[in-house]
């Protein structure tokens, strides 16, 4: 079957499982999960949802969120936008039942968000809006500049390495743009004049002004004073629109909102968000130059816990500033070991479950994403139902962080060249600050670490005699539940302890995906 074909049949297989085309109000995507807006949500089939090959599991937030990994979901998501667009104009006639079905919707979406919406998650989830689609771009200019280290390295091509150099380069020394473009557009304002704002931060010509006694530097302050300014130009474009007559408003609005966001940048967010940018990075290299070990274990081992609070998403900003302020960040290749304890839980479990088919099958079908850092499949339908996993899992994964982190104590700094991936994605966008080999050694090392860990910890200790009892036994589940039960209908790195039960299938509803 052409990869068109396979799409549009896994977007087909999808659409009546979720309600149908009337049921969809809105339709998104991130790097692996299709997020759809429903009207009703007891309409959609979870336990055939998750039957349907291409589906790793399903997750549900404020949106219904169908977990298909990086790649298969963006090409997946046009064929579904198109399918839903012409369902609807054959639907035409059920107008008043989709009216009715919105009516519903809304009532349920707003009983979730008044449970589990608090205003700090939702701040926060506005931060992850504003840097989440910078992702694929610092993936492939992290990945180029890494290929030029090597060039460079070698001495091969030196023709070509200026080229890459540009390529690699150019988005991170205009990102505050990019960053205060979708802070606008996040908080509500316009987002070119957030742009434009943003823009002062990195205009060489800053060189000429002085501020607080000090002569300013392009990039003075970086994605944080973008951040920073452009909430600034929301709030004065806000004013503006109420006080200022329609008849002037196309002149004056936008006008004073770079004016006056522009001075207070020059003259004080500048200069405020270089030095809290500054002590960001004196802090990371501090943390793992002084306590490398234990401050990797407590990072690695706690990871998992705080993407599902939902605090993970505080981190990006401060990834983001170190990957300005010194081409890498040391935090990421850490907590990615928490995946590497998941591996190592799961294949436990895996060993410790030899009659329970079920598990054991979604299990293999969630292990190769897992080892590429995709982690929704093996948390959601293996380790977080069990109970004990889990947590045996978080203590794999603060050993392969005590593990990298005490390299960074010794000296020996390994980071990551962009946000995202983990597990063996992460390898390409390795760097440090010993060579690139002694960093792929140290990562490598970690994730070793962290794979032996969590196996042990959970062969051994992931198990009480009644659960083994409960779970260990022969199961020929129905064939809607076999092939994808991998994912509870909780949230992808969502809060909370999950407590479902069965055989790897389902788990308590959680708030706060990522």
């Amino acid at each position: 079957m052409a990869t068109e074909d396979k799409n549009r049949a896994t977007a087909a297989a999808i659409l009546p499982l979720v309600g149908g085309a009337a049921n969809v109000s809105s339709i998104a995507h991130c790097m692996t999960r299709l997020r759809l807006g429903l009207h009703d949500r007891s309409l959609v089939d979870d336990e055939a949802l998750k039957a349907v090959p291409a589906v790793m599991g399903v997750v549900e937030d404020d949106t219904y969120q169908i977990v298909l990994g990086p790649g298969t979901v963006a090409r997946v998501t046009p064929e579904f936008e198109q399918l839903v667009e012409e369902g609807r104009s054959s639907e035409a006639h059920v107008v008043h039942t989709a009216e009715e079905l919105a009516d519903k919707g809304a009532a349920l979406k707003a009983q979730r968000k008044a449970k589990n919406a608090t205003p700090f998650k939702l701040f926060l989830r506005k931060i992850a809006n504003i840097f989440v689609p910078l992702i694929p771009a610092l993936i492939g200019c992290g990945i180029i500049a890494g290929l030029n280290g090597l060039l460079v390295n070698l001495g091969w091509l030196p023709s070509v390495t200026p080229a890459l150099a540009a390529m690699a380069s150019g988005f991170m020394a205009l990102i505050a743009v990019f960053v205060g473009y979708n802070t606008a557009k996040e908080f509500g304002g316009t987002p070119i004049l957030g742009g434009a704002v943003a823009a002062i931060i990195v205009f060489p010509g800053v060189a000429n002004i002085d501020a607080f006694g000090q002569t300013l530097a392009p990039g003075q302050g970086g994605v944080l004073g973008a951040l920073g300014a452009a909430v600034l130009a929301v709030y004065v474009e806000k004013w503006c629109r109420r006080w200022v007559p329609e008849a002037l408003d196309v002149l004056v609005t936008p006008t004073l909102t770079v004016l006056i966001s522009g001075l207070v940048t020059i003259f004080g967010l500048m200069y405020v968000a270089g030095e809290v940018s500054t002590a960001i990075g004196t802090f990371a290299d501090w943390l793992l130059s002084t306590g490398g070990a234990g401050a990797g274990f407590l990072l690695g081992g706690f990871f998992l816990p705080l993407v599902m609070l939902g605090l993970h998403q505080a981190l990006i900003p401060i990834h983001t500033t170190l990957i300005e302020q010194q081409g890498f960040t040391v935090l990421l290749p850490i907590l990615a070991m928490a995946g590497a304890g998941q591996v190592g839980a799961a294949a436990a479990v895996y060993l410790r479950l030899p009659r329970n088919e079920s598990i054991r099958k979604t299990i293999r079908s969630a292990m190769p994403a897992g080892l590429l850092g995709v982690g929704e499949p093996l948390i959601y339908g293996v380790s977080l139902p069990l109970g004990r996993p889990f947590i045996t899992a978080c203590v794999g994964g603060a050993f392969g962080g005590g593990f990298v982190g005490l390299f960074n104590q010794l000296g020996d700094s390994v980071g990551s060249t962009a946000i995202g991936p983990s597990g063996w994605a992460l390898f390409p966008l390795l760097d440090g600050n010993h060579g690139l080999g002694s960093t792929i050694a140290i990562y490598a090392g970690g994730l070793l670490v962290g794979y032996v860990a969590g196996f042990v910890a959970t062969y051994f200790f992931g198990f009480s005699k009644s659960l083994l009892a409960e779970f260990n036994v022969s199961q020929e589940p129905a064939p809607s539940t076999v092939a994808n039960t991998g994912a509870a209908t909780g949230s992808g790195s969502g809060t909370g302890p999950g407590t479902g039960t069965g055989t790897g299938g389902t788990s308590t509803k959680e708030p706060a995906g990522v």
